[in-house]
C-alpha cells in the first residue's frame, strides 16, 4: 500500500530584484496528492521537489484549493481516511 501526502503547486515565481536567477517559489496555488513522496502528482503534474507537503488528512482542510483529479484518483485507493481527528 502507498503512504500518500499533499505536495504544493505554486502561482509563478517572484524574480528577486538582486538576483533574478534566484526566484521566490511563489504562492500556493493548488494541493495535489502524491504517492511515496514523489513529485509527481497522482493527476500527473509534475511538482517541485521542494515544494512544502502536508499530511493526507489535510485533504479537504487547506486554504488553497484540492486538485479535483487527485482526489477522485485518491478516494479510489484509500476509502477513508486513516486518522479521524
Amino acid at each position: 500500500m502507498h503512504e500518500h501526502e499533499l505536495r504544493a503547486e505554486y502561482a509563478p515565481a517572484v524574480e528577486s530584484q538582486d538576483d533574478p536567477l534566484a526566484a521566490d517559489l511563489g504562492p500556493v496555488r493548488n494541493w495535489h496528492m502524491v504517492r511515496d513522496a514523489e513529485t509527481t502528482a497522482m493527476c500527473g503534474r509534475e511538482l517541485r521537489r521542494r515544494a512544502a507537503v502536508k499530511p493526507e488528512s489535510d485533504w479537504g482542510r487547506t486554504r488553497e484549493r484540492c486538485c479535483h483529479t487527485c482526489g477522485a484518483l485518491y478516494l479510489r485507493e484509500v476509502p477513508f481516511l486513516h486518522e479521524v481527528p
